[in-house]
């Protein structure tokens, strides 16, 4: 047996909530994927505010000079990596006018609570990976080696020009947060939907439950025979043509009511045939009898009159074949009463006899066949109803005869 052939078929129930799970989850993740993109991408536009900011602070004017007492430090170029409200983590580079990157620092700070930020210098690979930047003043996004993503930007001025970088980190978090969440709450809706939605079909489908077991009712009625009294109808309430439950359940009530009237009619038909039967059979009981009586008559003059064996023989015949029409009648009669033929005798039968008489009534029948009839030298006895064979045997030389 083939996979598709064994392969258990899915309920109607099973398939209505597998769908809607399945268009929930899909819903669910276009408003998740919708969602996640327009969250990353406010957030990337608050970050590159954020950066341009920093930007325009390292290659702007420094606001404390025109006011720096004379015994304050000059600041640095790079002094905006750590200086006030410059987020954590972020980088900066001097950039020469060949484009060489010279110095790149970035704030770091042990402990959230600890003392100001303080310039740690990135090692050469995460310089090399900072002056790979694209020079053209827009944020890019950059993976520096051991630091994570940056978001990285080219800014020129007064002071020079510079390469300025903020951390991503904050924003990967936030958006790996959203993410799950998502995700936890969509599943737990299919769940919930899942289970919300086998109640709700399992009620919805309830009436068609009802249809289908008056179905399954009227297909254990026995219809094959006797009069049938097909009285099974689904109830009206689940009847109505407005619904699509309704019109399962209307169709069902017109189509029984179409087989309960083709019942009717067999039963008519029946009846009328089994009266006539048995009209026929009490007809044909009385010039049976007196066919036997007659020919039981004749042969026992004959025997007095010492009558030739072939005389005797052909009234034999005459009683056996009356008697045999009789049996034939008689079980007409019982199949008009009964409505079933008469149960089989079986017993030890020897078939010389029954083929001797059935070849004789053969020849009598048709003088014009040359009939041979080769017997064993010992009763081929065997098991069977004894007029029952004597029946088919006179049926087979019939159709030989008249088809040969």
């Amino acid at each position: 047996m083939s996979e598709v052939t064994s392969r258990r078929p899915w309920s109607l129930r099973a398939r209505l909530v597998v769908s809607a799970v399945l268009l929930i989850a899909v819903v669910g993740a276009v408003i998740g994927t919708v969602t996640t993109i327009a969250f990353r991408t406010y957030l990337y536009g608050q970050l590159d505010t954020r950066l341009t900011a920093v930007a325009m602070r390292a290659s702007g004017p420094p606001a404390v000079d025109a006011t720096r007492p004379p015994d304050m430090p000059r600041m640095g170029p790079l002094d905006f990596v750590t200086g006030g409200g410059t987020p954590v983590g972020t980088v900066g580079a001097v950039v020469e006018d060949d484009g060489a990157v010279v110095r790149a620092v970035a704030s770091t700070q042990l402990e959230p609570s600890g003392p100001e930020p303080t310039e740690s210098v990135l090692d050469a690979a995460q310089t090399k990976a900072l002056a790979a930047v694209v020079r053209d003043e827009k944020p890019h996004t950059v993976d520096l080696p051991g630091m994570g993503g940056y978001r990285v930007t080219y800014a020129s001025g007064v002071r020079g020009a510079f390469l300025v970088g903020v951390p991503t980190k904050d924003v990967r978090n936030a958006l790996g947060a959203l993410v799950l969440v998502e995700v936890c709450v969509t599943g737990a809706g299919l769940v919930a939907a899942g289970i919300a939605g086998a109640g709700m079909v399992g009620v919805a489908l309830r009436p068609l439950r009802r249809v289908a077991a008056t179905a399954t009712r009227v297909s254990e009625l026995p219809l094959h025979s006797g009069e049938v009294s097909l009285l099974e109808r689904v109830p009206e309430a689940l009847a109505d043509p407005r619904t699509e439950v309704g019109q399962v359940g209307a169709a069902v009530n017109r189509m029984l009511g179409h087989v309960g009237s083709a019942l009717a009619a067999r039963q008519q038909s029946e009846t009328r045939v089994r009266q006539f039967v048995a009209d026929a059979g009490h007809e044909l009981r009385t010039p049976l009898a007196s066919i036997r009586g007659y020919a039981e008559l004749t042969r026992r003059g004959r025997e007095k009159e010492a009558a030739g064996p072939d005389t005797r023989h052909a009234l034999g015949r005459i009683e056996a074949e009356a008697t045999r029409m009789t049996g034939l009648v008689e079980d007409l009669l019982l199949l008009a009463r009964l409505d079933a033929g008469r149960p089989l005798c079986v017993e030890s039968t020897d078939l010389s006899p029954l083929v001797v008489d059935a070849v004789a009534d053969a020849r009598a029948a048709g003088p014009g066949h040359a009939w041979r009839l080769e017997l064993p030298s010992r009763p081929a006895a065997i098991r069977g109803d004894a007029p029952r064979i004597q029946q088919v045997l006179v049926n087979l030389l019939a159709n030989a005869r008249t088809h040969t």
